[in-house]
């Protein structure tokens, strides 16, 4: 793909899509905690223009996560002298301008868009974004279609992962580069004829009706991101977004007290809670539950994550954590008469009570024991 500097002459001379492609590092575990963004704008399958900048991510977000800070090297002493998202979210936008964004995982920057927005207080002026990964995957043979691997197909060369303008680079040589395999120049018929949708972010003005899961999980945990609260470890900072594996489903404990809640449910987790799924999981089997990977005739509790809040059941539209598979069939179940009860995160925590990570207990809890 060439660099920025391209004459008139090369771009009419060159058919290729045309978009702005992005991406995003976070401070920690939290989608709403950007602390660099990279922008590359691409006309006729030729990059012309870019944008990259550090940044504070938004306030009571912004603690940095060592994890996060070896990834991507970015340090909160270096981010300090930056404005905040809310500082640079106008010239974003006047650089994409009326493009469809392109990213390699588009629901990761999309819900960064989303969630930074939220906890900023800021409206939403509605984005589109394409997946270069599910373009990928839709066009190369390849064992593994992460970033770096997907470039390199491309004829890319990542040298700097995880630098963002570089890995925005990246995911547009991985779409122009398909473009001109297939022999097709015009954006969205490029990802519809591999029948992949945009992921979209909806435009609200004022407060919405209704906020990401992402922000609403983080809400009960926002003091552990807040970088004015003392005494916060950041190394033990939730990971929000991790890839939620299902691990093993422990045996019962054979010696756990019959009185407790817990004994003898058959529990079904989705959606992100504060600890990793198996760690949960050994949680209620040290309480005398059975876990199990997915909703059968037996399951008598649903553990939803993700944000989710008892109000949401009686919402007219699904709320996101209710349109989740689990959540669907556990919900059809009980419509069929199957007795499920449903928790949310919190009412598992409380459940838990003292056998619940401490450090994870919400502040306004924490304060009140």
């Amino acid at each position: 793909m060439t660099q920025a500097g391209s004459t008139p002459q090369d771009l009419e001379a060159h058919q290729g899509p045309s978009f702005t492609a992005v991406d995003f590092e976070t401070a920690n575990g939290f989608r709403g905690s950007p602390c660099a963004v990279g922008l590359v704008k691409v006309r006729n399958g030729q990059e012309v223009d870019s944008f990259y900048t550090t940044m504070r991510p938004p306030e009571g977000f912004d603690r940095f996560d060592p994890r996060n800070v070896s990834i991507h090297g970015i340090t909160e002493a270096q981010a300090r002298s930056a404005g905040r998202f809310a500082d640079h979210f106008a010239a974003m936008m006047e650089f994409i301008g009326e493009d469809t964004l392109v990213a390699h995982n588009a629901s990761f920057d999309i819900e960064v868009f989303e969630a930074a927005l939220e906890v900023s207080g800021m409206d939403s002026p509605g984005l589109r974004c394409l997946c270069s990964v599910r373009l990928s995957r839709a066009n190369y043979n390849l064992a593994s279609h992460a970033l770096p691997h997907a470039a390199a197909e491309a004829g890319f060369d990542l040298q700097h992962h995880h630098w963002a303008l570089e890995d925005a680079r990246a995911a547009a040589a991985v779409v122009v580069d398909i473009s001109r395999r297939r022999g097709i120049s015009d954006l969205h018929e490029l990802f519809s004829s591999s029948q992949i949708e945009a992921e979209e972010l909806e435009p609200w003005t004022g407060q919405r009706r209704y906020e990401s899961r992402a922000t609403r999980q983080v809400r009960a945990y926002a003091h552990l991101f807040d970088s004015r609260v003392p005494g916060i470890d950041p190394s033990s900072l939730p990971d929000l977004m991790r890839w939620q594996d299902e691990g093993r489903n422990p045996l019962p404990r054979a010696d756990a007290d019959a009185q407790h809640p817990l004994f003898g449910q058959q529990i079904v987790f989705t959606g992100n809670l504060a600890i990793p799924r198996p760690d949960a999981k050994q949680l209620a089997a040290d309480h005398g539950a059975l876990t199990s990977s997915r909703v059968t005739a037996g399951t008598t509790l649903l553990v939803i994550g993700d944000g989710y809040e008892h109000a949401d059941l009686e919402m007219a539209e699904p709320s996101p954590p209710l349109t989740a598979r689990k959540a669907r069939e556990a919900l059809r179940r009980r419509a069929a008469g199957q007795n499920i009860q449903i928790f949310s995160e919190a009412d598992f925590r409380q459940t838990l009570g003292s056998a619940w990570p401490q450090h994870l207990v919400p502040a306004a809890l924490s304060a009140a024991r």
